[in-house]
């Protein structure tokens, strides 16, 4: 498979997979850990969405569905599928010592493992996989936090998780 396609087919999945994850498990209503709510608030302050801040704060400050995302490749490319495994058990013991009571993280290491895996029959590496996760992470982190952060806030108030805290 060409490399450049891999790569936008593997953001887009890395993309949906822990922005649906980590909308489902609550990130846009409310922050997780203290740092999560003063990202937030800033975020909208400077003309953001509120939920998208928590959202972004969330993801920001705790190991949640983007960092499982990211490191079940690169647990893959290390290890096999055993690798992606061991990836979410790191997770889910980096949410524990953030205090953290969700498992967004654990669940997207998970699903991004088997995600990485299904598209190895069609020649998409954990390499490709890794790159289009950073891109992921990029697009709502790196780029414009107001802009994605009402985009967040849209998809939240789509699935019933935007925030009621004013």
């Amino acid at each position: 498979m060409n490399e450049i396609i891999g790569i936008i087919i593997a953001a887009i999945i890395a993309w949906i997979n822990f922005v649906l994850i980590d909308t489902y498990f609550g990130l846009p209503e409310v922050p997780g850990v203290k740092g999560a709510g003063i990202i937030g608030r800033d975020i909208e302050k400077r003309g953001g969405n509120l939920s998208g801040g928590f959202f972004q704060g969330n993801i920001l400050c705790s190991p949640d569905a983007s960092a499982g995302t990211l490191l079940a490749p690169i647990g893959v490319m290390l290890l096999g599928v055993n690798g992606g495994i061991l990836a979410a058990f790191l997770i889910y013991i980096g949410n524990r010592l953030c205090a953290d009571p969700g498992y967004a993280g654990t669940i997207g290491a998970l699903t991004a493992t088997v995600w990485v895996v299904l598209l190895s029959f069609i020649g998409i590496t954990p390499e490709t996989f890794i790159v289009g996760m950073v891109i992921a992470i990029t697009t709502i982190q790196g780029i414009n936090h107001s802009w994605s952060s009402k985009l967040l806030g849209k998809i939240a108030q789509k699935m019933g998780k935007e925030t009621n805290i004013n």
